[in-house]
């Protein structure tokens, strides 16, 4: 893993010839050695086909290839970093929560309707998320962004979880995903605050969730 973390909100990546990173753009803190930073608009190993539904919609988020020789440390708007080391399967991600990620991971677009049907299309409005999200598949490492730190939640046929959207950061493995009411009695009455939706996600894997109801 070229990924390190300095703190919770600032990670180091070893930079060395032949291979590269990506990276959101402005997340460059500081570096050592001879880097090089150039704006990309393919984002990542998926190429531009890629990102076409993402930019129909507006939802691209604008990323840099760093490439050379040395370190480099990446933080953005004093998020907490949370690192993910992918093993040959696929993370989900929304693309504005990704910091970084390595070169060798291939980039995709997903539609959340195909992945929850029309519930689908209803989380990415209530969560504000859009109706794509982001795919990393591959062996390597990815740093994501979060409010208040990162809660890994694993998640198996016996026991699905259901965690608030506006929490939800990112999730991987075989995992389904459906948006459902959450009315209690104190919603019934209007002397509580109780959440209007739930994301229950069920299969087997992980579910990232942040300690925070707060938007990027």
């Amino acid at each position: 893993m070229p990924f390190r973390e300095v703190n919770a909100k600032v990670v180091e990546a070893t930079v060395t010839p032949g291979q590269r990173l990506f990276s959101q753009r402005g997340a460059m803190l500081a570096y050592r050695g001879e880097v090089s930073f150039t704006p990309n608009a393919q984002g990542g190993q998926g190429g531009l086909t890629s990102m076409i539904g993402r930019r129909v919609a507006g939802e691209a988020t604008p990323l840099m290839t760093v490439e050379g020789h040395g370190t480099v440390m990446f933080g953005h708007g004093g998020h907490h970093v949370h690192l993910v080391d992918l093993t040959g399967d696929t993370l989900y991600v929304e693309a504005d929560r990704l910091l970084a990620f390595d070169g060798t991971l291939t980039q995709g677009t997903v539609f959340l309707g195909a992945q929850g049907g029309v519930m689908g299309l209803v989380r990415g409005q209530v969560t504000g998320q859009g109706l794509f999200t982001t795919s990393l598949q591959g062996r390597g490492a990815v740093a994501v962004m979060a409010h208040g730190g990162v809660i890994e939640l694993p998640v198996s046929p016996e026991r699905p979880v259901h965690v608030d959207p506006q929490a939800y950061v990112a999730h991987r493995g075989d995992l389904r995903n459906r948006l459902s009411t959450a009315l209690g009695w104190r919603d019934m009455v209007g002397r509580g605050s109780g959440e209007a939706f739930q994301l229950e996600l069920s299969g087997r894997g992980v579910v990232y969730v942040q300690a925070s109801e707060e938007k990027l």
